[in-house]
């Protein structure tokens, strides 16, 4: 994995309390910046995960959270940013399926409106009022923010259709975003592929043994696959903004 030099750099990573968010956040911290790791509030795995970090001697906070509330999730940035004393990099990571199974396509009616909303607020509200609370900051320190994205936002089913068009709304976001806050701030993506983390989707060993079989790679993505690409982006790639990074393996290449 590359390494670079972030001493007096911070970094806020959201859902860093398990994945790929945790891994992003650790090896941010590796690489000498303070992160702030944001985790839902009831979430014990936050707090348990920055113990764990300080323990092993990096400089990491807590920053609980619900990015996909209107009033919490910019009073969240706004905490972090206080507390870290300065932004330079900003992770737009906490999602969720909204569903602990795989919705098919022809299921329209599991896609609930409810379903819709939580997807919408979480997912891709969520990254607008996330960075849109951490401009300022960002804009002050030339600093660069990466989102998660998902093949599911590029022609892959996904978990469903929802989460495939809230992760579209990401990609189209992340150019957006790009344009607003440049020249100061780049702002980019990743779309992971198949990922073994801590995801809510209980997914079947026929789906994940497919997963790998249709890779070009032969495996699937591991957190640690996408922090790498994203601490890149994050860190490096001086001239890269509005675009978004496929990890995944050649999965989507597989036909």
């Amino acid at each position: 994995m590359i390494r670079y030099d972030l001493t007096g750099k911070t970094a806020l990573v959201t859902g860093a309390a398990s994945g790929i968010g945790l891994a992003l956040a650790t090896q941010l911290a590796r690489n000498g910046a303070r992160v702030a790791l944001n985790h839902l509030a009831d979430d014990p795995r936050g707090p348990e995960q920055v113990e764990r970090l300080r323990a092993e001697g990096f400089d990491v906070i807590a920053a609980p959270g619900n990015v996909g509330d209107a009033v919490d999730g910019p009073r969240m940035v706004e905490q972090a940013v206080a507390d870290l004393g300065r932004l330079d990099f900003l992770a737009n990571n906490a999602g969720t399926p909204g569903s602990r199974t795989s919705i098919a396509s022809h299921e329209l009616d599991r896609i609930t409106e409810e379903l819709w909303q939580t997807l919408v607020q979480v997912n891709l509200i969520g990254v607008f009022r996330c960075t849109k609370a951490a401009a300022p900051a960002l804009r002050a320190a030339g600093g660069a923010v990466v989102n998660t994205a998902s093949i599911a936002g590029l022609n892959s089913p996904g978990s469903s259709m929802a989460y495939g068009a809230t992760k579209a709304g990401v990609i189209s976001l992340t150019k957006n975003l790009a344009r607003a806050l440049a020249p100061e701030v780049r702002v980019n993506a990743v779309a992971p592929g198949a990922v073994d983390s801590a995801w809510m989707i209980e997914w079947t060993n026929e789906q994940r043994s497919s997963s790998i079989d249709k890779a070009l790679l032969k495996r699937r993505c591991t957190p640690d696959d996408l922090a790498e690409v994203m601490l890149f982006l994050l860190a490096g790639a001086a001239m890269v903004t509005g675009q978004t990074v496929v990890v995944d393996g050649g999965l989507t290449l597989s036909g």
